[in-house]
């Protein structure tokens, strides 16, 4: 039963799949009334075996939700209880339409096949026509590289030309593939989708997610998405959860033969904070890892659509794209760590000094020396806090800054913020600079030993789950900072005269803008 909100009736029918021809043989079809303004139905009588484990209707339909945080899923079991999965956002991902393939990755054999059909009698014309990204002056600069002539007629192309055709697409610069084709999650999104439906697990981080720019194998365009939960209530001794899905569909056999759980297994995991013997297989703690595959057409091993072939390109990206997510998470670990070891040393300080100097000034008769310069001293540090509330539809961003070294302090605070969604009036000290891609500075000045500085404003206009706080510092010494990770290499540092308009960013071509700041930075050797 489907009705669209133009129409004033629904369309019903019923109908039996028959599983030969792949087809519906329809029993009945008519027009009704629905009192749905739009909307589709869908009831299916199925005979199966209702089990319960990772493999069951509710670890499916607990998938669907995540990838899907659009839609409210209501599920009831033989037991009875109703189980509701309550959509995260009103958000409703765009609709997705046909392209034609994209010339990277195109094989010899389907080139010669789509030239041999060609309707065109000039091999310009058929490339600009049959491929997506290609105009006229792309085609030109193929076929000028590849040593064929612009007037060369498609359906006489040899096996040599179409080689050489293959070998100057790699050569010349064409455009990545169209994206609105593809229904990628987005980041925001796969955030708000693991929050509202893993909430009860109260994890201690959610790794920003990562959104791969798009990529072609065999003329298919797909992108690569990549979430990690960590902490709270994940069991830490079991091996890492694993979420695949394939067009927003969740992928729940064969994880072994999948190229999802593959490029999980050669990512070196001890690098970002997780056990892994010999730096390769399924890692062990307490995270989860969602990885979600788009396409065109996704290369499943077999016609069950059980797991994703062993794709080169494909498994790169996926394996770029756990790296890119890991760091994250490698990040929040070093903080949590640094930070709780700086406390214990900080709390031992506090409590030893003073009983210490106190004895002292007994013993000589002398009264009591103020001691905070001393304490500066001995932890020489500056501490950063930070907190982002969310209250009365609101994120109130809080950053504390604590000088606990000699001398004053100068440097420059850096966060990943909507600066167009901070309430001005609530922003005391205006930004440095503010970059595309929500990227703001601020030019912290002149912190006093033993002062503190606080900078705070309030956010408007999101959800909880589209903001959590990330900072950086730059123009201090990383290893006297305690709460916040020195700015990373990919952040531009050159400054912007902001003059109405956030100037747009030039971003080079590159391997991928993010660095391993692990890789090579240290042996990691199994214990024996």
């Amino acid at each position: 039963r489907s009705k669209i909100s133009d129409e004033d009736t629904a369309y019903e029918c019923e109908l039996i799949l028959d599983t030969k021809k792949n087809s519906p043989d329809i029993i009945r079809e008519d027009r009704i009334i629905w009192d749905r303004e739009h909307g589709t139905s869908i009831e299916v009588s199925i005979k199966g075996k209702y089990i319960g484990g990772k493999q069951s209707i509710f670890e499916y339909l607990k998938g669907v939700a995540i990838v899907n945080p659009h839609v409210k899923i209501t599920f009831i079991p033989p037991e009875g209880t109703p189980i509701v999965f309550e959509r995260a956002t009103d958000q409703v991902p765009p609709p997705t339409r046909a392209i034609k393939p994209h010339p990277e990755g195109v094989e010899l054999g389907e080139l010669l096949s789509m030239a041999k059909y060609a309707d065109t009698n000039r091999i310009t014309s058929f490339l600009n026509s049959e491929f997506s990204r290609i105009s006229n002056r792309v085609a030109k600069d193929i076929c000028d590289a590849a040593g064929v002539p612009l007037t060369q007629n498609p359906k006489r192309l040899t096996l040599e030309q179409a080689g050489a055709i293959l070998d100057a697409i790699k050569k010349v610069k064409i455009m990545s593939p169209e994206t609105d084709c593809l229904s990628p999650i987005g980041e925001t999104l796969i955030r708000k989708g693991l929050k509202n439906v893993l909430g009860e697990l109260k994890a201690d981080f959610y790794a920003p997610p990562v959104t791969r720019e798009p990529k072609v194998f065999a003329g298919n365009p797909f992108i690569v998405e990549v979430g990690i939960v960590y902490g709270g209530g994940i069991t830490k001794d079991d091996p890492v959860q694993i979420l695949r899905f394939a067009n927003r569909v969740p992928l729940m056999y064969q994880q072994g033969a999948c190229a999802i759980t593959q490029a999980i297994e050669n990512v070196d995991w001890r690098r970002y904070g997780l056990e892994q013997r010999g730096g390769h297989g399924i890692p062990f703690g307490p995270a989860i890892i969602l990885v979600h595959l788009a396409s065109t057409k996704v290369p499943f091993t077999s016609e069950s659509k059980e797991a994703v072939a062993n794709i080169p390109e494909i498994k790169e990206e996926i394996e770029l794209a756990l790296k890119a997510c890991a760091r994250k998470l490698k990040t929040h670990l070093n903080k949590t760590e640094r930070k709780s070891k700086t406390r214990v040393k900080f709390e031992i300080v506090q409590g030893i000094i003073p009983m210490i100097a106190a004895k002292s000034a007994k013993i000589v008769g002398k009264p009591m020396p103020k001691l905070a310069g001393t304490i500066t001293k001995i932890m020489n540090v500056v501490w950063i806090d930070d907190e982002a509330v969310y209250e009365k539809k609101k994120h109130k961003v809080l950053v504390k800054i604590y000088n606990y070294t000699p001398k004053s302090q100068n440097f420059h605070l850096h966060m990943i913020v909507p600066f167009d969604k901070i309430d001005p009036k609530t922003l005391e000290l205006q930004p440095l600079e503010v970059r595309e891609g929500n990227k703001v500075t601020w030019d912290i000045r002149r912190i006093a030993s033993t002062d503190t500085f606080e900078l705070k404003f309030d956010i408007v206009g999101l959800s909880q789950e589209e903001y959590d706080n990330e900072l950086y510092v730059s123009g201090i010494d990383a290893a006297s900072v305690i709460g916040v990770d020195v700015l990373p290499g990919d952040w531009d540092l050159e400054h912007l005269k902001i003059t109405g308009e956030i100037a747009p960013e030039e971003v080079e071509d590159g391997e991928e803008g993010d660095i391993d700041y692990d890789e090579g930075a240290e042996v990691i050797k199994d214990e024996e």
